[in-house]
């Protein structure tokens, strides 16, 4: 029989075994996302029955459509009497590819009512399957709408212009641009929507040109909106026990670069403002859909929610008239794809601020900026991140090193205050007193190797939001099992590393407080390596790197300022 000791100890080995193995199961149950459903052939297609479409002279209700209302432009719009006979299925959708968008138009109206993504799969085991942004079907609805409205709109109600196009499928390769017509006659006016796409660019064009055949001026105004339901977004990605990503609309406005407007915010009251220039998205995790107006026109912004439960965001433009005989265009520009920050910060001001970092932006920015600094060089987000550590850890050297020296000097005269507690063991107030003399007498602090812990939190907590946001980190691999530094290490050797070298530091600091505190002190690798578990993989792996430096360091300063207390004494 192995003494008690042995047995103790082989007990916990087996208990650590066995909670490990559980937790294993655990993830391989419930934290890996399900197998991704392929997607249908082609997006659902809305043909509105006859009940919906507006007769002459009749008002059309707000919610009834999704076309803005004219009070957004100030004018009154006239009604039309009727549409043409739509076409059914498939026959409605023109379908453009290029290497970064695949992408699904309706003829009517001319709405964008499906994007995939195909450089974003959607997971790692299924490289073939694109990331799905927009789409119509399966109980969801994610559209972008654009037109024309006011005294001669060609949108009205529910009435929509029926578009034709000289082929249904379009396809760019490589760099260069692709420009797909959509043809309509409209009360003896020919009209013209063109969608401008660009090889390896997610930012499309949008354009109506209008030939004024009429005896009059021809006045209209463009809107563009997005319309969507509340749903979490399928195939997101959630960092374990993480915060959920923000799912719902932002716009920018005079008073706020960036304001968000939550789904709960338009149950209550309509969104409305007046921006020149300006933008609104909706945002989600690592993806936007945005609406980009023309910087030089003052344009009305709105959101609202309808009764059947979608909310829609956009705005509109002046305005504008065109005289008998003349032609003129409208121009928006429509966004959908990755929150690549440097891109977005291209097409207009403050949309880069839709990659949320918190309340710690200010901090998080710089190291986004250096972090993709120091990936360009290296090629490899993990190094990357390995190197980030060291340099913040260079920085905060002196900080930490005077810190370090507090607790060196702490657990040099940490024999002398286990005496004097234990001589003033029953008089509390004296025991205090004579403490205070012993440091003030001794020269140390003992709340200054509070601050190694303290000093990188914010960066800490700054870091997290960035590997959080940054859709560049998304299935970034690093070496060997680390495929995607964005989500948590599925076999969780990161997390036991950094509790272990968490629990070896605290071996080289002095014991402080009472049993109580000093017991809940050793705790706490214990709780930290169970809250890392499910943590992003390179937030982990910035925790781990930055515990075996100060663990060098610490044992650096205690050495040598233990070695000058003896050549002193």
């Amino acid at each position: 029989m192995f003494p008690p000791e042995v047995q103790r100890i082989i007990l916990l080995i087996g208990l650590a075994a066995t909670g490990y193995l559980l937790v294993l199961a655990w993830n391989e149950d419930y934290m890996q996302s399900s197998t991704p459903t392929e997607h249908s052939a082609a997006p659902d297609v809305d043909d509105a029955p006859a009940t919906d479409i507006p007769q002459a002279g009749v008002a059309t209700t707000e919610d009834s459509s999704d076309i803005p209302d004219v009070s957004l432009i100030g004018t009154e719009g006239e009604l039309l009497a009727s549409r043409p006979a739509l076409p059914t299925g498939t026959n409605r959708l023109v379908r453009v590819t290029t290497p970064t968008l695949d992408v699904w138009i309706d003829r009517l109206g001319g709405d964008v009512r499906r994007v995939h993504l195909p450089k974003f799969p959607v997971e790692l085991s299924s490289p073939d399957l694109p990331y799905e942004l927009l789409n119509v079907g399966n109980g969801r609805i994610y559209i972008a709408q654009s037109g024309l409205i006011g005294p001669d709109g060609l949108d009205s109600g529910n009435d929509r212009p029926l578009f034709k196009t000289s082929q249904s499928r379009y396809e760019l390769t490589g760099d260069g641009t692709l420009e797909v017509l959509f043809e309509a006659v409209h009360n003896d006016v020919n009209v013209e929507k063109k969608f401008v796409f660009t090889g390896d660019e997610y930012l499309v064009d949008v354009s109506y040109r209008v030939q004024n055949n009429l005896n009059r001026p021809f006045q209209a105004s463009l809107f563009a909106q997005i319309k969507r339901d509340d749903k979490e977004p399928e195939g997101d990605e959630r960092a374990g026990f993480g915060p959920a990503p923000y799912v719902g609309a932002a716009v920018t406005t005079p008073d706020s670069r960036y304001h968000k407007i939550e789904f709960e915010d338009l149950d209550d009251e309509d969104f409305r403002a007046t921006v020149t220039g300006g933008w609104i998205a909706f945002l989600q995790h690592y993806f936007l859909s945005a609406w980009i107006a023309n910087e030089d026109q003052d344009n009305i912004y709105y959101g609202r929610k309808r009764s059947d439960g979608t909310y829609i965001v956009g705005y509109t433009g002046p305005l504008k008239s065109i005289p008998a005989g003349a032609s003129g265009e409208w121009r928006t520009r429509f966004y959908a794809g990755p929150k690549a920050q440097k891109r977005l910060e291209e097409i207009s001001e403050n949309l880069n601020l839709t990659v949320d970092y918190g309340f710690l932006w200010w901090l998080a920015v710089p190291l986004f900026w250096l972090l993709d600094w120091l990936h360009g060089i290296l090629a490899n987000w993990g190094a990357a991140i390995i190197l980030l550590t060291v340099l913040v850890k260079l920085t905060l050297y002196p900080l930490s090193a005077a810190s370090y020296k507090s607790m060196a000097n702490m657990r040099r005269v940490a024999p002398q205050m286990k005496r004097l507690q234990e001589r003033y063991a029953d008089d509390k107030q004296k025991l205090s007193q004579e403490m205070m003399s012993f440091y003030k007498k001794e020269k140390v602090n003992p709340l200054g190797g509070c601050l190694p812990m303290l000093l990188p939190m914010p960066i800490f907590i700054a870091l997290y939001w960035v590997l959080f946001e940054s859709v560049e980190l998304r299935q970034a691999p690093f070496v060997l099992w680390i495929e995607d530094l964005a989500a948590m290490d599925p076999y969780f050797v990161l997390p036991l590393l950094m509790g272990g070298t968490m629990y070896f530091q605290q071996t080289l600091s002095p014991a402080m407080g009472d049993p109580m505190q000093q017991r809940m002190m050793k705790m706490m690798p214990i709780m930290f390596t169970v809250l890392f578990l499910f943590f992003p993989a390179g937030l982990v792996l910035y925790w781990l790197v930055n515990s075996v430096l100060s663990i060098a360091q610490q044992w650096y300063v205690i050495k040598r300022t233990e070695s000058a207390a003896a050549a002193k004494g």
